[in-house]
């Protein structure tokens, strides 16, 4: 027979049974929406991180003190550790935090001691929200005047745990027992978490009303893209060379990397769930074609009985499987599509569908169509005429 008679009378036993046929490709549909929008949930994912990425920059490396391995103790950056490692050539921008500790911050001064909500005050020097790739939510980053006096900029959940949302006149937090005026609020801070949860006073008025003691405890740096593998080996020394060993360097966008990491062996998981969905859908394929087999024995009595070759029986129904999970197929790759569109969509990340997810996705259907099919077709094949036509 040619493709299109093939194509005709495998669509045949389809047409002829839409209801039953429809239920099978909705289980090869389910399946294959099923790997499709996993794939491209987690691809959208890595292009929204990749984005993300690029627009922050993996140029930004962090210097904290480690803890000694002689003592047991946390080591302390020397005062001068920001100015030394603005000091390494390839580094363009470079800001420190200091640790305020035992300093509290509340919204009102009724609050009893101790109910901080985790939240950490921080010296910060100008430079740091440029450094960091931050950006503000609300009001002004601090300047040479506001960092000297009781005004604070408050990081994303701070503001949110302390119920501030804008900034104006009167707008005040409580902190280490004296009223300091909110000027800012930041957005959340992708490459400096732990900045979210801060509350930012500038470097000279943090050593005046709070009794900072002007180590930095944290130190930012951006380095040109080309050289941070050197800049980061060279940083410890730098930033204190009389103990380099209890210095601890790290580059922020590799958490970020980890994130990603995570996500893909979670997307392996769900990958595995898609294919016994699929695979299930296989034997709702298979099971259809036996019962149609079954069904259609006068059918192929009659085919047999005016000249049908054993090779026709079979190429008819093994292209009635193909055809019945080739439907299921492209209609899970639409769905599977259309899900990521969607969930892309309310995500505000860029909707990517890797086309070998949708090649695949056709030829896994296939696959599973011609295995499916293969059994139901060389039994119809195996029919005698004669057995076939007297069978009820």
């Amino acid at each position: 027979m040619h493709a299109g008679d093939v194509l005709r009378v495998g669509a045949t036993g389809l047409r002829t049974r839409p209801l039953r046929a429809w239920l099978s490709a909705l289980g090869i549909a389910i399946g294959i929406a099923a790997m499709i929008s996993v794939v491209g949930i987690s691809s959208s994912s890595r292009a929204e991180l990749d984005r993300q990425l690029a627009a922050l920059g993996t140029n930004l490396l962090t210097v904290q003190p480690g803890t000694s391995m002689l003592s047991g103790e946390e080591g302390v950056l020397p005062f001068e550790a920001t100015a030394m490692v603005d000091r390494i050539a390839p580094v363009y921008t470079v800001a420190a935090t200091g640790a305020v500790p035992d300093t509290n911050v509340y919204r009102s001064d009724h609050i009893p001691e101790g109910r901080s909500g985790g939240m950490n005050v921080l010296a910060a020097e100008l430079d740091l929200l440029e450094t960091v790739g931050g950006d503000l939510a609300h009001g002004a980053w601090l300047n040479a005047a506001t960092a000297r006096y009781p005004a604070v900029v408050l990081g994303a959940s701070a503001a949110e745990q302390l119920g501030i949302s804008s900034v104006g006149e009167g707008v005040e937090v409580y902190v280490g027992g004296r009223w300091f005026t909110v000027v800012g609020i930041l957005e959340p801070v992708a490459l400096a978490p732990e900045l979210d949860l801060a509350v930012l006073v500038g470097w000279e008025a943090a050593a005046a009303y709070l009794g900072f003691d002007g180590h930095p405890t944290t130190v930012y740096a951006r380095a040109e893209e080309a050289y941070v593998e050197e800049v980061a080996s060279v940083l410890a020394g730098t930033a204190n060379p009389e103990a380099p060993d209890e210095v601890e360097v790290s580059r922020p966008s590799d958490a970020l990397a980890a994130k990603n990491a995570v996500d893909t062996a979670f997307t392996g998981m769900l990958l595995g769930l898609g294919g016994v969905a699929l695979l299930v859908g296989g034997v709702g394929v298979a099971n259809t074609m036996v019962i149609s087999v079954l069904e259609r024995r006068s059918e192929i009595g009659l085919r047999r009985s005016l000249g049908a070759t054993k090779g026709q029986i079979r190429v008819q129904f093994l292209a009635e499987s193909l055809l019945l999970s080739a439907l299921g197929g492209v209609g899970g790759v639409l769905l599977g599509t259309a899900v990521t569109a969607v969930f892309a969509a309310v995500r505000e990340w860029p909707a990517v569908v890797p086309y070998w997810a949708s090649a695949g996705g056709v030829a896994a259907t296939l696959v599973i169509g011609a295995v499916a099919g293969l059994y139901p077709a060389v039994r119809a094949s195996r029919l005698s005429p004669t057995e076939a036509l007297t069978a009820q």
